[in-house]
């Protein structure tokens, strides 16, 4: 039960005393102790300090505690009180004379400015902070600290921090200065895929725009100049649909009354309606990229551009013109192309309908046909059959009709619904008195023999006018029996296969009269004069009502199946025959394939599986919108079509029409433009009144952007093809396609030579990001919270990478605060004040490190480890295993490495020794910010601006991204110790674990540890690194054995693997293996095979396990199946002492921390414990304690009566009541 005041009074000289009063009940009643086992402290604030100059041997370097991987908590100095560095005395005294001591009231964790939520430790800090009690972070004062680097703020904002590094780019021109610097290099090229600028981005764009800066950054890191243009896709139905929502706008006959130079003119507005935040967003998350310089795809010289791409394809007799049925939005009005069509499939309910055609010949007799859009009956002009299929003219046994059908299709056609007089005939096996049939067979034949056979039309509107050709049954191989009757309705205008099967069965010509009464907004028109005027949908009901009355309704139903829906409006699509333009892609669909097979796609499966499979079914292009805004078609026709031209440039539009000065290609600019004909005479030539399809815009943004061929052909052949894209998955069936498809047409090759593509990102319930639902986190919000470096590598890191969905989770960019961020700048602030320290005592800190320490060799080592790996791994456009090194890295650093060498880098006495440690941390951290340059920009300069006054010359710049990668430097390498420190580590964590499950915490020392491991190489690298084993799992003594007299190994049967050979014999012959004796088991390993019961057993079939031996009690084990720990659970007197000088030594810590106390502030400490047991043990393990406390110390009796009191506390050990004073030296 813990009660706890605080009381402020008067204390001593004219500061003010605080005094916090926190009592524990005793667990004696007996005990006479006079001071409680809770604790009290007390600071003093003096009005002078003391005056003595002269170095201490007894101050701790409390400003540098360091903190876990895991949470903003520092790890206590294991160098308290602690002897500062050596320092100018002069500097000393002045320091000292601006120093004052202050109270510390339940001194609270200090968190950065987010919450992260609870602290979850790493096992070996957590274990570690266990071992010396865990410490918040020093409270530095005001103070300025001497040296040449300026420390990081003790609370870490990394949001405000970012800001702070966007503004010094802003005002140095970093990236403008960066290509400056690159020019000349070998050229990286890069396409930037155009968004629409008519919405605001969201983590989809800041994933895409986050790879492509990884990957353009590093390639400059890899001495590339890489020009990064940003660009803008302006055209298209997303700008047109905002309009047509804004101005009410329904029908092309809307525009018409408007006018088509005002309706562009207001698509052009909006066109950069949020170009502003887009460049906001994008700077925001650190992207470096051309804006001044950028292209729009409504810009003159794009659109001339695009014309060019449009002739040379003319040229090799590429395009064509048609009527196809096309994916149709009736929204927008305007044909999609297949692959749009394909891009937004939903489940919907639709009704079907069985409509019975009436025969010519026999008007009892009908032909079955479902479909699930009535509204296309009206258009209907045939009935297609299969003709290898069987057909069955059946007598329905309740209207007395005959009908024909697929006979595959009866049991879906007729169900059988059995009533309970025929249940009851079957249970009493009397099939007779069952329901008769719903139907009798009357005839059988082919579907080819039904070809020809005529019907009545269900309604009369095209009657007179078709009758010579259609309403007759033909064939078409497509038909099926998966679902319907097998008879399948043609309306050859609303379906590509009624299309063409029509077509080939002579129902029209091509080119002849064509049966198609609906108009571009899907009304029907007013030849279908019962439903004219009401859209094609909304008709659906009267149809069937009407089909109905006529007596030819079957059966109706609802369906639910996967339809097409327009991709901006998000209305229903229909199938319409329209007039349109396209490119011939089938004709060269195998250069496609083959071209793609030289690409190299990250990941694979995108490549040969999604993307290659769309190539191998890819279909002719329909280049062609009967919209409005957008590059025109450069098609002039004479009204016969005998005279055709496809203009290439302004240049050849203005020489053949007359018409100069030229400056805008849209349609309001050119529609009224006409060309002479060549035939005396003849009208003028007219332009086709449609515009590009924005996919055929972006699909020529290489050539585009560039004004290519009009201008830049050198730079143009020197940046094609792109050595990189990047874009989303949806983009197999858009930008990738029509980039592909563009370049292999033009120049015979794939425009792009490596390709990384994203996944989706999804809200955290896995549904699509709603901001009606707000079921996720705005961008802006997460940036300013956690810093966009963190949104960055966690993104990065994630699954989406792999073109796999992620659910964004803003706790895992909590997690990458955590795990990375923290720790390595905690890092970076504990060199940055032990440096000052250290060359404010006339230290060397250098880059050129050559350290003959084996941590210092084995972090360096590990840091050209962690380099190979990057650049490894970025060469393969692997991106998603780069932070998991980096983390693996941080964690060495932060982990082992600076809390290992804390010692070392505070060390006064030993100059050299501390400068090799400081030296190997600013080798690091250069590295770092070097290494992480290309993933945390900000992260990267942040490290970089605070070390640069350490580096030579040649290396101080004003940004860090204007620096090369780091070299591998191979007098670093060295597999063998790293090999043994990750095996170190690995011990060590095992120790912990056995700890906790022994209730033995990491202060309290152990006796022995053995480490077992049969491998002689395996023992051989633990031996070197014995020593820090040592220090880390808190032993007396590291015994490595290879495991004879500690284990025994025992054999037992691999069920998964013998299991499937024997079955039922297994439990002879696992009782046979469990019987093995040492010998047999041993003969059995060193041959790898052995006969148990008869059987002859592999390797594969057992599992080997090594056991305490039985007579071993003094132990306890644990194992990762590799190597064995155990712990010695013995405890003696030199333990006890041992471990409560440990415990002493950290209340002292806490103690200078509590008082706030810098490396540089000197005072004595006195103790006195309640229990004489105590202070024996305490003055037992002198030279223990001296390892790390080397001012003076001593007990209570020995404080002088006019000491000037710093701070005191009565505190605990054991459970025994101890109070600490400290004093301020004599002069």
């Amino acid at each position: 039960m813990l009660r706890s005041s605080t009381r402020i009074v008067r204390g001593y000289g004219c500061g003010l005393l605080a005094c916090t009063v926190a009592r524990l009940r005793k667990k004696s009643e007996k005990s006479s102790n006079p001071y409680p086992t809770a604790t009290r402290t007390v600071i003093y604030s003096a009005a002078k300090p003391p005056s003595s100059t002269a170095a201490s041997p007894f101050t701790t370097a409390s400003s540098s505690s360091f903190p876990s991987p895991s949470c903003p908590v520092s790890h206590p100095t294991t160098t308290a009180p602690g002897t500062p560095c050596p320092a100018d005395n002069s500097q000393a005294s002045a320091n000292a004379t601006s120093r004052t001591f202050h109270f510390i009231a339940s001194p609270s964790l200090r968190l950065p400015s987010v919450n992260f939520g609870a602290p979850h430790l790493h096992p070996t800090m957590a274990s570690h902070m266990a071992h010396e009690g865990a410490q918040q972070p020093e409270q530095h004062q005001p103070r300025k600290q001497g040296g040449p680097l300026k420390n990081y703020p003790d609370v870490l904002n990394f949001a405000q921090m970012e800001e702070e590094i966007l503004a010094m780019w802003r005002e140095k021109d970093c990236f403008r200065t960066s290509m400056k610097l690159s020019e000349g290099r070998k050229p990286f090229s890069f396409y930037d895929g155009p968004p629409f600028a008519t919405g605001l981005p969201h983590y989809g764009h800041i994933l895409a725009g986050t790879i492509k800066d990884m990957v353009t950054r590093f390639a400059y890191q890899t001495n590339h100049h890489v020009v990064r243009r940003f660009g803008w896709d302006c055209h298209g139905l997303p700008v047109e649909y905002e309009i047509d929502k804004m101005l009410g706008i329904k029908t092309s006959h809307d525009v018409a009354k408007l006018g088509i130079d005002k309706y562009n003119a207001e698509c052009k507005k909006i066109v950069t309606r949020y170009v502003d935040e887009w460049k906001k967003t994008v700077e925001r998350v650190g992207r470096w990229i051309d804006f001044e310089n950028d292209y729009k795809t409504m810009y003159l010289s794009y659109t001339e551009s695009v014309w060019w791409v449009f002739s040379q394809l003319w040229e090799k007799k590429l395009v064509y013109r048609g009527f196809r049925v096309m994916p149709y939005s009736t929204a927008c009005t305007t044909p999609l192309s297949n692959f749009e069509a394909n891009s937004n499939y939903k489940e919907v309910s639709d009704l079907a309908v069985t409509i019975a055609f009436q025969s010519r010949t026999d008007p009892n007799t009908y032909f079955l046909a479902w479909t699930t859009t009535p509204w296309t009956l009206p258009s209907n002009l045939s009935l297609c059959v299969h003709p290898t299929l069987d057909y069955v003219k059946v007598l329905d046994t309740k209207s007395k009709r005959h009908y024909w059908l697929a006979e595959a299709r009866l049991s879906e056609v007729y169900p059988r619904k059995e009533s309970k007089k025929a249940n009851k005939a079957k249970d009493g096996n009397n099939a007779a008195e069952a329901d008769a049939a719903p139907y009798t067979i009357v005839e059988k034949l082919k579907g080819a023999q039904l070809v020809g056979t005529k019907y009545v039309p269900l309604f009369p509107y095209f009657e007179s006018s078709m009758s010579a050709t259609a309403f007759r049954v033909i064939s078409g191989n497509y038909v099926t029996t998966d679902a319907g009757t097998g008879i399948v309705h043609q309306a050859p205008a609303f379906g590509e296969d009624d299309y063409q099967a029509c077509l080939d069965a002579g129902i029209f010509e091509k080119g002849g009269k064509f049966v198609c009464p609906v108009d571009e907004n899907g009304m029907f028109t007013s030849e279908v004069t019962d439903f004219a005027g009401k859209h094609v949908k909304e008709a659906d009901p009267e149809i069937i009502k009407a089909l109905e009355e006529k007596g030819h309704l079957f059966h109706k139903a609802s369906i639910v199946h996967s339809y097409p829906f327009c991709w901006r409006s998000e209305t229903p699509l229909i199938y319409k025959a329209v007039e349109s333009w396209f490119v011939n892609v089938e004709a060269f669909r195998d250069r496609l394939i083959d071209c793609n097979e030289k690409t190299y796609w990250v990941p694979d499966f995108v490549k040969t599986r999604r993307f290659s499979n769309w190539l191998a079914e890819a279909r002719d292009w329909n280049v062609s919108r009967n919209r409005y805004w957008g590059t025109p078609l450069p098609i002039w026709h004479s009204e016969d079509w005998e005279e055709v031209v496809c203009i290439g440039s302004i240049k050849q539009l203005e020489e053949l029409s007359g018409v100069t000065g030229i400056t805008d290609i849209h349609r309001e600019f050119v529609d009224h433009i006409t060309i002479p004909s060549k035939r005396p005479g003849m009208p003028r030539l007219k332009r086709v009144p449609m515009v590009f399809d924005c996919w055929f815009e972006s699909g020529s943004m290489p050539y585009a952007q560039e004004h290519y061929p009009f201008e830049n052909q050198d730079k143009f052949k020197s940046l094609f093809p792109a050595d990189f894209v990047s874009e989303g998955l949806d983009q197999t069936r858009g930008w990738f396609y029509t980039l592909l498809v563009l370049g292999v047409a033009l120049f015979d090759v794939s425009p792009f030579r490596n390709v990384a593509v994203s996944g989706l990102v999804l809200a955290e319930d896995g549904k699509k990001m709603s901001k009606r639902l707000k079921n996720y986190p705005e961008p802006k919000v997460v940036i300013d919270t956690y810093g966009a470096d963190a949104l960055r590598m966690y993104m990065i890191s994630s699954p989406v990478v792999r073109a796999e969905p992620l659910r964004f989770r803003e706790a895992g960019v909590k997690c990458v605060v955590k795990d990375i961020l923290l720790p390595l700048f905690n890092a970076a602030k504990f060199f940055i004040s032990n440096t000052n320290y250290c060359i404010e005592a006339g230290g060397q800190v250098s880059l050129h490190v050559r350290s003959t320490n084996e941590m210092d060799r084995w972090i360096l080592a590990s840091c050209q480890t962690l380099l190979r790996y990057v650049k490894a791994e970025m060469k393969l456009y692997h991106l998603y295993n780069v932070v998991p090194g980096i983390l693996r890295f941080v964690g060495n650093l932060s982990n082992w490495y600076v809390r290992m060498n804390r010692r070392r880098m505070k060390n006064a006495t030993d100059s050299e020794d501390r400068s090799q440690a400081l030296s190997t941390m600013l080798y690091l951290l250069f590295s770092a910010s070097r290494i992480v340059g290309h993933i945390a920009p900000f992260v990267a300069e942040m490290l970089y601006q605070q070390i640069k006054p350490l580096l030579p010359a040649s290396e101080q710049v004003d940004s860090v991204h204007y620096l090369m990668i780091p070299d591998e430097d191979t007098s670093f390498d060295d597999p063998e110790l790293e090999r043994a420190m990750l095996r170190m580590m690995n011990i060590v964590d095992l120790v912990r674990v056995l700890r906790d499950q022994m209730v033995i915490p990491i202060k309290r020392p152990v006796r022995q540890v053995v480490i077992v491991h049969p491998d002689p190489e395996y023992i051989a690298d633990v031996r070197k690194v014995a020593g820090y084993i040592k220090d880390e799992v808190n032993a007396f003594e590291i015994v490595m054995s290879s495991g004879e007299e500690y284990l025994e190994t025992k054999l037992d049967a691999n069920f998964e693997v013998l299991g499937k050979k024997y079955r039922k014999e297994m439990p002879a012959i696992r009782k046979g293996i469990q019987a093995m004796t040492p010998e047999e088991v041993a003969k059995f390993l060193h041959d790898k095979k052995g006969v148990v019961v008869g059987k002859e057993l592999t390797m594969e079939d057992i599992k080997v396990l090594r056991q305490v031996k039985e007579g071993v009690t003094n132990f306890q084990s644990n194992t990762d199946n590799d190597v064995v720990v155990l712990v010695d659970k013995r405890e003696d007197q030199e333990l006890i002492d041992s471990w409560r000088a440990r415990e002493f030594v950290n209340r002292v810590q806490q103690l200078r921390k509590k008082a706030k106390l810098l490396v540089t502030d000197e005072v004595e400490v006195y103790f006195e414990a309640e229990e004489a047991d105590l202070t024996a043990s305490i003055l037992q393990s002198k030279d223990q304690i001296n390892l790390t406390l080397r001012g003076v110390w001593t007990t209570m009796d020995q404080k002088p009566i006019d000491a000037e009191l710093v701070a005191e506390e009565d505190n605990s050990i054991s459970g025994v009541a101890v109070r600490l004073v400290f004093t301020k030296p004599k002069a």
